[in-house]
């Protein structure tokens, strides 16, 4: 008798050590998408503080002042801070954007009442290439009373 591994031995443990590998590499891969989208909603909500020290809710004082435009990361930061941004924090707040508006500002005012003159804010910051569909976003909503 001779010792060593027949063909069919050596072929059934590539196979498994390729689909080990291959199984390794996709995990890795995923594990990589994952850690990029959670900097980019971390960077996400970094923008969303900038936009809420540059336009607190609490100053205004009418319903018509509640929207704010779609601005970017970096207009925020100069509006609240007298240091110029690193080069790597203007990297980093590349292409997001940030915006404020009213859900129902259009609503009458029958319905404001009855809503306890409630209106209803969503912030949105927006980042990625939207124009070529690869554009995503983070927002969440809060409410805003009329001060008397």
């Amino acid at each position: 008798m001779r010792g060593g591994f027949t063909l069919l031995e050596v072929m059934i443990a590539a196979i498994i050590l390729g689909l080990g590998t291959t199984v390794i590499v996709a995990s890795m891969s995923q594990s990589q998408r994952l850690m990029l989208a959670a900097s980019n909603f971390e960077t996400a909500q970094e923008v969303m503080d900038l936009g809420d020290m540059a336009y607190p809710l609490e100053e205004v004082k009418d319903e018509n002042d509640l929207e704010v435009r779609e601005t970017k990361a970096t207009e925020l930061w100069e509006m609240i801070s007298d240091e110029r941004l690193s080069d790597a924090q203007e990297e980093k707040f590349h292409g997001y954007t940030w915006e404020r508006e009213c859900l129902n500002l259009n609503d009458s005012d029958e319905d404001i009442a009855r809503l306890g003159n409630l209106y209803v804010v969503r912030v949105t910051v927006r980042w990625g290439d939207r124009f070529r569909g690869h554009g995503d976003r983070d927002s969440y909503v809060m409410f805003w009373r009329k001060p008397k």
